[in-house]
Protein backbone atom coordinates (compact mmCIF):
# COMPACT_ATOMS: atom_id res chain seq x y z
CA UNK A 1 0.00 0.00 0.00
CA UNK A 2 1.48 3.38 -1.02
CA UNK A 3 1.22 6.54 1.08
CA UNK A 4 -1.82 7.88 -0.80
CA UNK A 5 -3.74 4.65 -0.21
CA UNK A 6 -2.75 4.81 3.47
CA UNK A 7 -4.00 8.40 3.75
CA UNK A 8 -7.33 7.58 2.13
CA UNK A 9 -7.92 4.57 4.38
CA UNK A 10 -7.25 6.71 7.43
CA UNK A 11 -9.46 9.48 6.04
CA UNK A 12 -12.44 7.10 5.75
CA UNK A 13 -12.08 6.26 9.45
CA UNK A 14 -11.61 9.93 10.35
CA UNK A 15 -14.69 11.10 8.45
CA UNK A 16 -16.88 8.57 10.24
CA UNK A 17 -15.48 9.69 13.58
CA UNK A 18 -16.09 13.38 12.80
CA UNK A 19 -19.61 12.71 11.53
CA UNK A 20 -20.46 11.00 14.80
CA UNK A 21 -19.01 13.82 16.87
CA UNK A 22 -20.66 16.75 15.06
CA UNK A 23 -23.96 16.58 13.23
CA UNK A 24 -24.75 18.08 9.84
CA UNK A 25 -27.24 20.32 11.64
CA UNK A 26 -24.44 21.71 13.77
CA UNK A 27 -22.33 22.39 10.68
CA UNK A 28 -25.21 24.15 8.94
CA UNK A 29 -25.83 26.27 12.03
CA UNK A 30 -22.28 27.60 12.21
CA UNK A 31 -21.58 31.29 11.63
CA UNK A 32 -19.53 30.72 8.49
CA UNK A 33 -22.05 28.43 6.81
CA UNK A 34 -24.25 31.33 5.72
CA UNK A 35 -21.46 33.66 4.55
CA UNK A 36 -21.13 34.37 0.84
CA UNK A 37 -18.09 32.70 -0.68
CA UNK A 38 -15.32 34.66 -2.37
CA UNK A 39 -14.28 33.63 -5.89
CA UNK A 40 -10.77 32.24 -6.29
CA UNK A 41 -11.31 32.17 -10.05
CA UNK A 42 -11.92 35.94 -10.16
CA UNK A 43 -9.02 36.60 -7.80
CA UNK A 44 -6.60 34.57 -9.93
CA UNK A 45 -7.68 36.47 -13.04
CA UNK A 46 -7.22 39.84 -11.30
CA UNK A 47 -4.04 41.12 -12.93
CA UNK A 48 -3.36 43.49 -10.03
CA UNK A 49 -2.60 40.44 -7.87
CA UNK A 50 0.22 37.91 -7.98
CA UNK A 51 -1.53 34.70 -9.03
CA UNK A 52 0.01 32.95 -6.05
CA UNK A 53 -2.11 30.77 -3.78
CA UNK A 54 -0.04 30.87 -0.60
CA UNK A 55 -0.32 27.79 1.56
CA UNK A 56 -0.16 27.36 5.32
CA UNK A 57 1.40 23.96 5.90
CA UNK A 58 2.96 22.57 9.07
CA UNK A 59 4.38 19.24 7.90
CA UNK A 60 4.06 16.53 5.27
CA UNK A 61 4.72 12.77 5.01
CA UNK A 62 7.57 13.39 2.57
CA UNK A 63 9.31 16.30 4.36
CA UNK A 64 8.39 15.77 7.98
CA UNK A 65 8.10 18.94 10.05
CA UNK A 66 8.26 22.05 7.86
CA UNK A 67 7.20 24.68 10.38
CA UNK A 68 5.36 23.76 13.56
CA UNK A 69 5.79 27.15 15.26
CA UNK A 70 4.14 29.58 12.84
CA UNK A 71 0.83 31.26 13.67
CA UNK A 72 -1.91 30.72 11.06
CA UNK A 73 -3.40 34.13 11.82
CA UNK A 74 -0.11 36.00 11.46
CA UNK A 75 1.19 34.18 8.39
CA UNK A 76 -2.06 34.22 6.41
CA UNK A 77 -2.59 37.90 7.23
CA UNK A 78 0.87 38.68 5.87
CA UNK A 79 0.24 36.64 2.73
CA UNK A 80 -3.02 38.51 2.17
CA UNK A 81 -1.53 41.94 2.80
CA UNK A 82 1.39 41.28 0.46
CA UNK A 83 -0.72 40.33 -2.54
CA UNK A 84 -1.60 36.65 -2.51
CA UNK A 85 -4.48 35.80 -4.84
CA UNK A 86 -5.72 33.16 -2.44
CA UNK A 87 -4.85 31.09 0.60
CA UNK A 88 -4.59 27.33 0.93
CA UNK A 89 -4.85 25.83 4.41
CA UNK A 90 -4.03 22.20 5.22
CA UNK A 91 -6.67 20.79 7.54
CA UNK A 92 -5.50 17.16 7.66
CA UNK A 93 -4.17 16.56 11.18
CA UNK A 94 -2.76 13.03 11.20
CA UNK A 95 -0.42 13.34 8.21
CA UNK A 96 0.03 17.11 7.80
CA UNK A 97 -0.42 18.55 11.28
CA UNK A 98 -3.25 20.83 10.21
CA UNK A 99 -6.68 21.45 11.72
CA UNK A 100 -9.99 23.16 11.16
CA UNK A 101 -8.75 25.72 13.67
CA UNK A 102 -5.99 26.77 11.27
CA UNK A 103 -8.55 27.57 8.58
CA UNK A 104 -10.81 29.34 11.05
CA UNK A 105 -7.90 31.60 12.00
CA UNK A 106 -7.16 32.29 8.34
CA UNK A 107 -10.81 33.25 7.77
CA UNK A 108 -10.19 36.65 9.35
CA UNK A 109 -8.79 37.65 5.93
CA UNK A 110 -11.02 38.85 3.10
CA UNK A 111 -9.46 36.59 0.51
CA UNK A 112 -10.53 33.29 -1.13
CA UNK A 113 -9.49 30.28 0.97
CA UNK A 114 -9.01 26.71 -0.25
CA UNK A 115 -9.56 23.87 2.17
CA UNK A 116 -6.63 21.56 1.38
CA UNK A 117 -7.51 18.03 2.42
CA UNK A 118 -8.32 14.61 1.00
CA UNK A 119 -12.00 15.04 0.24
CA UNK A 120 -13.89 11.77 -0.20
CA UNK A 121 -17.28 12.42 1.41
CA UNK A 122 -20.10 14.99 1.23
CA UNK A 123 -19.72 15.56 4.96
CA UNK A 124 -16.27 17.06 4.37
CA UNK A 125 -17.72 19.55 1.88
CA UNK A 126 -20.23 20.72 4.49
CA UNK A 127 -17.37 20.90 7.01
CA UNK A 128 -15.37 23.06 4.63
CA UNK A 129 -18.26 25.50 4.28
CA UNK A 130 -18.68 25.65 8.07
CA UNK A 131 -14.97 26.43 8.49
CA UNK A 132 -15.23 29.38 6.13
CA UNK A 133 -13.60 27.84 3.06
CA UNK A 134 -14.52 29.26 -0.34
CA UNK A 135 -13.00 26.47 -2.41
CA UNK A 136 -12.58 22.73 -1.98
CA UNK A 137 -9.86 20.52 -3.42
CA UNK A 138 -10.84 17.32 -5.21
CA UNK A 139 -7.92 15.01 -6.02
CA UNK A 140 -8.49 12.91 -9.14
CA UNK A 141 -6.11 10.16 -8.05
CA UNK A 142 -8.33 9.22 -5.11
CA UNK A 143 -11.77 9.76 -6.70
CA UNK A 144 -13.64 8.37 -9.68
CA UNK A 145 -14.95 10.81 -12.31
CA UNK A 146 -18.51 10.20 -11.11
CA UNK A 147 -17.50 10.87 -7.51
CA UNK A 148 -15.89 14.15 -8.55
CA UNK A 149 -19.21 15.18 -10.14
CA UNK A 150 -21.14 14.27 -7.00
CA UNK A 151 -18.89 16.15 -4.58
CA UNK A 152 -18.53 19.11 -6.93
CA UNK A 153 -22.32 19.39 -7.19
CA UNK A 154 -22.62 19.56 -3.39
CA UNK A 155 -19.99 22.31 -3.25
CA UNK A 156 -21.63 24.28 -6.06
CA UNK A 157 -24.98 24.11 -4.27
CA UNK A 158 -23.27 25.75 -1.29
CA UNK A 159 -21.81 28.53 -3.44
CA UNK A 160 -18.27 27.16 -3.33
CA UNK A 161 -15.76 26.71 -6.15
CA UNK A 162 -13.89 23.53 -7.02
CA UNK A 163 -10.19 23.04 -7.69
CA UNK A 164 -9.64 19.65 -9.32
CA UNK A 165 -6.12 18.30 -8.93
CA UNK A 166 -4.65 16.02 -11.58
CA UNK A 167 -1.20 14.55 -12.11
CA UNK A 168 -1.42 12.46 -15.26
CA UNK A 169 -3.22 12.46 -18.58
CA UNK A 170 -5.78 9.77 -17.82
CA UNK A 171 -7.14 11.96 -14.99
CA UNK A 172 -8.31 14.60 -17.47
CA UNK A 173 -11.58 12.66 -17.70
CA UNK A 174 -12.33 13.79 -14.14
CA UNK A 175 -12.85 17.37 -15.36
CA UNK A 176 -16.56 18.21 -15.33
CA UNK A 177 -18.69 21.33 -15.80
CA UNK A 178 -18.73 22.19 -12.09
CA UNK A 179 -14.93 22.30 -11.87
CA UNK A 180 -13.72 25.92 -11.86
CA UNK A 181 -9.97 25.45 -11.71
CA UNK A 182 -7.70 22.59 -12.74
CA UNK A 183 -4.51 22.17 -10.75
CA UNK A 184 -1.63 20.09 -12.01
CA UNK A 185 0.29 18.65 -9.08
CA UNK A 186 3.95 18.41 -10.02
CA UNK A 187 4.39 16.01 -7.10
CA UNK A 188 3.41 12.38 -7.55
CA UNK A 189 1.37 11.62 -4.43
CA UNK A 190 2.27 7.94 -4.58
CA UNK A 191 6.06 8.33 -4.43
CA UNK A 192 6.48 12.12 -3.84
CA UNK A 193 8.75 12.67 -6.84
CA UNK A 194 8.51 16.24 -8.15
CA UNK A 195 8.79 17.36 -11.77
CA UNK A 196 7.54 20.78 -12.94
CA UNK A 197 7.52 19.45 -16.49
CA UNK A 198 4.33 17.64 -15.48
CA UNK A 199 2.52 20.98 -15.71
CA UNK A 200 4.08 21.68 -19.08
CA UNK A 201 3.07 18.31 -20.53
CA UNK A 202 -0.55 18.57 -19.43
CA UNK A 203 -1.11 22.26 -20.15
CA UNK A 204 -2.52 22.03 -23.68
CA UNK A 205 -4.85 19.18 -22.70
CA UNK A 206 -6.72 21.21 -20.06
CA UNK A 207 -9.94 22.78 -21.46
CA UNK A 208 -9.53 26.45 -22.31
CA UNK A 209 -12.42 27.49 -20.06
CA UNK A 210 -10.75 26.13 -16.93
CA UNK A 211 -8.24 28.21 -14.97
CA UNK A 212 -4.87 26.43 -14.91
CA UNK A 213 -3.05 26.17 -11.59
CA UNK A 214 0.42 24.67 -11.16
CA UNK A 215 1.04 23.07 -7.77
CA UNK A 216 4.14 21.94 -5.85
CA UNK A 217 7.85 22.25 -6.49
CA UNK A 218 7.77 25.94 -7.45
CA UNK A 219 10.54 27.93 -5.80
CA UNK A 220 11.94 30.22 -8.52
CA UNK A 221 10.62 33.22 -10.45
CA UNK A 222 11.87 31.61 -13.66
CA UNK A 223 9.56 28.63 -13.12
CA UNK A 224 6.52 30.90 -12.81
CA UNK A 225 7.50 32.86 -15.89
CA UNK A 226 7.88 29.66 -17.90
CA UNK A 227 4.61 28.21 -16.68
CA UNK A 228 2.79 31.40 -17.65
CA UNK A 229 3.89 30.73 -21.23
CA UNK A 230 1.88 27.50 -21.05
CA UNK A 231 -1.28 29.24 -19.90
CA UNK A 232 -0.97 28.91 -16.13
CA UNK A 233 -2.61 31.74 -14.20
CA UNK A 234 -2.20 30.46 -10.64
CA UNK A 235 0.64 28.94 -8.66
CA UNK A 236 0.08 27.08 -5.40
CA UNK A 237 3.14 27.52 -3.18
CA UNK A 238 3.55 26.55 0.45
CA UNK A 239 6.62 24.60 1.39
CA UNK A 240 9.06 27.12 -0.10
CA UNK A 241 7.77 29.90 2.16
CA UNK A 242 6.89 27.84 5.22
CA UNK A 243 10.36 26.32 5.56
CA UNK A 244 11.97 29.77 5.87
CA UNK A 245 12.72 31.28 9.33
CA UNK A 246 10.01 33.88 8.66
CA UNK A 247 7.54 32.82 5.94
CA UNK A 248 6.06 36.32 5.63
CA UNK A 249 9.48 37.85 4.94
CA UNK A 250 10.26 35.12 2.42
CA UNK A 251 6.92 35.76 0.69
CA UNK A 252 7.52 39.53 0.60
CA UNK A 253 10.95 39.07 -0.99
CA UNK A 254 9.59 36.63 -3.56
CA UNK A 255 6.73 38.94 -4.54
CA UNK A 256 9.06 41.92 -4.87
CA UNK A 257 11.29 39.91 -7.19
CA UNK A 258 8.27 38.67 -9.13
CA UNK A 259 7.14 42.26 -9.74
CA UNK A 260 10.55 43.50 -10.87
CA UNK A 261 11.67 40.59 -13.08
Amino acid sequence: MNILDTIIEHKKWEVNLRRNSRSIGDLEGSENFSRECLSLRKSILDESKTGIIAEFKRRSPSRGIINDKASPAEITSAYTRLGASGLSVLTDEYFFGGSSGDLLQARQNQIPILRKDFMIDEYQVLEAKSMGADVILLIASCLTPSRVKELAAVAKNLGMEILLEIHQEDELEHICDDVDLVGVNNRNLRNFEVDIETSVRLSEKIPANKIRISESGISEIAAIQRLKEFGYKGFLMGEYFMKQPDPSVAFARFIQQLKTD
